[in-house]
């Protein structure tokens, strides 16, 4: 007689894979910004930004941008230099967890950024749909 399926028993392996997780090529590299961030290291982020880049082979960075400090100039200049180094190689940044005030800033002086978990420019917002009723015009 077989025992019944939810008898037998198979031996259970609690064991982790040991090493890093496996990362595809469309997994985007994150880059930790933390503190007010001096003129030589905007060059080294730079630098870090493209090998990234060259690396992933995923064409986005994601700058994780909370740790940044409080939303300033400084922050606006490493962000732009950031972006132009990543598009001089071909690629671009997204912010994650950006502070409100650090977006108005960067919408004031005109540069925008894809930010993480906000639909892509042009897409519509996930869940989201308009209903518009017969006879009126298109908005």
């Amino acid at each position: 007689m077989i025992p019944p399926a939810w008898s037998r028993r198979r031996p259970m392996n609690c064991a982790r894979p040991s090493g890093l997780p496996i990362v595809d090529a469309m997994t985007p590299a994150v880059l930790v910004l933390a503190g007010p961030v001096t003129r030589d290291e905007v060059t080294e982020l730079g630098d870090e930004v493209r090998a990234l880049l060259r690396t992933t082979g995923a064409g986005v960075v994601v700058c994780d941008v909370a740790g940044l400090g409080p939303p300033g100039l400084g922050a606006v200049d490493l962000l732009a230099r950031l972006q132009l180094a990543a598009r001089r190689a071909g690629g671009r940044i997204r912010l994650r967890d950006p502070d409100p005030a650090l977006h108005a800033l960067l919408d004031l002086v005109g540069l925008r950024f894809e930010v993480e978990g906000q639909a892509e420019q042009g897409e519509p917002a996930l869940g989201v749909e308009e209903e518009v009723e017969p006879g009126e015009p298109a908005v």
